[in-house]
């Protein structure tokens, strides 16, 4: 009897009529354009000619040379850079660039230098000058890291500015530039109060003002246990820090004053009636008598606490000034202006403390941020130095100025979301505009116009997708990913599981690629995409064919079926499924397995002893 099954039955090759089945289990499901992709070179190496012309081979369309090493910027020459753009005219690619990784915010372990955030301004528009050479009739794109080495937030809530919420917050001194992690925290402290359900939001709609909380604080606030501890969140905190710093900055003013105080008030008086000739010369010191000339040095000395005093009140008025908001900065302007006529009108030293005393109890009245997010620091610094970047390059190259991509950083270094990126290329494009229109008499549109054309960015689909090790899942990846849209100009190809920053072919880990590229609608489809799987190349492991199967990329330029995705049903032979005894034993001993026993003009591999024409049938 037979013994056969019919899942051992020939199933048939692969088919075009289903051109999405996906033959190879790494397609992601979103098909790439053959013309869209490239591939980028080995960063560890200086000659970079060599790569391109190894690259070739591969048929991509576009080579990106990966400059991520300053040192490796300085070695590639000027005549290799030429030669590059030779070799892309004669063979039709497109030459990309990825520039170095540097520090765009000036932070190192010391603090904020900006030393060195002008140093790597000024190594960034060398990159500029230098990648001009690989397409000096057009505008090659050349893609930089918002930051490098500096450690970003965790997040609890992800969103924009006003809704994510921070699970530990990295903040900065605006001042010196160090950096505080704070955390999430619960507190215990006797009569713990906290706004009751709703108030929160209601005044963040405007519905009640914090006025109505404070008049009447019974109806608005509720009594926390003292086992359950009130929770203090890292933006409760860093307020907190904030205000406490600066109180005890100005804590410290009223101590010292009140030392010249107390000599004032049991001198002054004394000698009050000969100040103003003593300060005019009409009388000398040797003409008081021993206590006046006593009480006079004391009094010296109270001016000397309180010039001394209102040196610290200045440099923490520039403090609150520089670092303050609008309200702050309205209210320091009327200090200002009070604290002039004052001294106007009574310029003795009871005068002079009097004014000082007034300056210091309203700079209590304001609470300028000396820590801020890390975020809000790095985008401001990182702006300047793309925004300052991007008119070198403009200045010199005027309409074929490189495009500077901005590109997110792994997860876990600062400035790394879809909104922080977007932060980053709107302030920079506003430090551009501002100079063009200031330097260049350009109008702000036509400014703006230009900035949205030099200034965009690098979207890396497998560094976003290391949100999930902050316990986030696909639909914030992919809604961070949406953000990006308007900005676009290339897209990094690596996936990997969310957890460590490996660069893998697309389709081997879990980055949802099919659904950010549906996001990104066209803006996605025309940019052109980098396959970055630099952890395949290290293992001598060629990662381009993996990288097309998982794209669904058409296997002809001309973008005709079948697909790369496909190509594994291409291995599969008639004979495929015939294994085991499924036809009678008789069929065997006759024909053999396979019908190999058949005559070569039937398929088989059995040499006939005639032919149909010879007469005598075939033995």
């Amino acid at each position: 009897m037979a013994d056969y099954k019919i899942n051992n039955i020939y199933q048939g090759g692969y088919s075009t009529l289903d051109p999405n089945k996906a033959y190879s289990n790494n397609f992601t499901g979103y098909r790439v354009d053959f013309g869209k992709i490239g591939i980028s070179t080995n960063p560890q190496t200086a000659n970079q000619i060599k790569e391109v012309s190894d690259k070739l081979s591969s048929g991509l369309k576009e080579v990106d040379l990966t400059l991520i090493s300053p040192k490796i910027v300085e070695l590639v020459s000027k005549q290799q850079l030429e030669d590059i753009n030779r070799i892309s005219k004669l063979t039709g690619i497109d030459i990309s660039v990825h520039g170095p990784v540097v520090d765009t915010v000036g932070i190192n372990q010391q603090g904020y230098d900006e030393l060195n955030r002008k140093h790597s301004e000024d190594i960034i528009i060398n990159t500029l000058e230098k990648s001009h050479l690989v397409n000096p009739e057009g505008n090659v794109n050349v893609t930089f890291h918002t930051t490098e080495g500096i450690p970003g937030s965790d997040w609890k809530v992800i969103g924009d500015e006003k809704t994510r919420k921070f699970q530990r917050m990295i903040a900065v001194d605006q001042e010196s530039g160090r950096m505080v992690p704070i955390k999430e925290e619960t507190l215990f402290y006797p009569d713990m109060k906290d706004l009751k359900p709703g108030v929160e939001e209601q005044l963040k709609k405007g519905l009640i003002k914090k006025e109505q909380i404070i008049k009447e604080p019974e109806k608005y606030y509720e009594t926390i246990p003292l086992d359950k501890g009130k929770i203090s969140t890292p933006e409760s905190r860093l307020h907190s820090h904030n205000h406490t710093q600066w109180d005890e900055s100005i804590n410290q003013l009223i101590f010292n004053k009140e030392r010249a105080d107390e000599i004032l008030k049991n001198n002054y008086t004394q000698i009050q009636h000969l100040w103003k000739d003593l300060q005019e010369g009409n009388v000398k010191f040797k003409d008081l008598t021993p206590t006046q000339q006593d009480v006079y040095t004391h009094l010296r000395n109270a001016t000397t606490y309180l010039k001394d005093t209102e040196q610290h009140v200045e440099s923490l008025f520039h403090k609150a000034y520089k670092y303050g908001d609008d309200k702050d900065k309205r209210r320091l302007n009327e200090l200002s202006k009070n604290f002039q006529e004052q001294l106007n009108k009574d310029s003795t030293p009871i005068g002079q403390s009097r004014a000082v005393q007034n300056l210091i109890f309203g700079l209590k009245e304001v609470t300028p941020q000396m820590l801020v997010p890390i975020e809000d620091f790095a985008t401001e610094k990182a702006a300047q130095t793309f925004g300052n970047a991007a008119f070198a390059a403009y200045n010199k190259f005027k309409d074929k100025a490189p495009i500077i991509s901005i590109e997110n950083p792994p997860v876990g270094h600062a400035l790394a979301t879809g909104e922080d990126l977007k932060n980053v290329i709107e302030s920079s494009r506003k430090v551009f505009v501002d100079k063009l229109v200031k330097e260049k008499n350009i109008t702000e549109k036509q400014a703006k116009q230009i900035a949205e054309k030099l200034i965009g960015a690098t979207w890396d689909v497998g560094h976003i997708n290391m949100l999930r090790k902050q316990g986030f899942g696909k639909e914030e990846i992919i809604k961070e990913s949406a953000k990006i849209k308007p900005y676009l100009k290339h897209v990094h190809l690596s996936d990997n599981f969310g957890l460590e920053h490996t660069e893998l072919p697309m389709g081997m880990g879990n980055v949802p690629f099919k659904e950010i590229m549906k996001k990104l609608g066209k803006e996605g489809f025309e940019a052109k995409k980098l396959i970055e799987a630099g952890d395949w190349w290290q293992q001598q492991m060629n990662p381009i064919i993996p990288s097309l199967e998982g794209l669904g990329v058409p296997i002809y330029a001309n973008g005709q079926t079948p697909y790369w995705n496909q190509t594994p049903g291409f291995y599969q032979g008639y004979n495929s499924g015939l294994e085991g005894n499924w036809l009678p034993g008789q069929n065997y001993n006759t024909w053999g397995t396979y019908f190999s026993q058949l005559p070569t003009e039937l398929g088989g591999s059995t040499q006939a002893q005639g032919s149909r024409m010879s007469g005598k049938g075939m033995e």
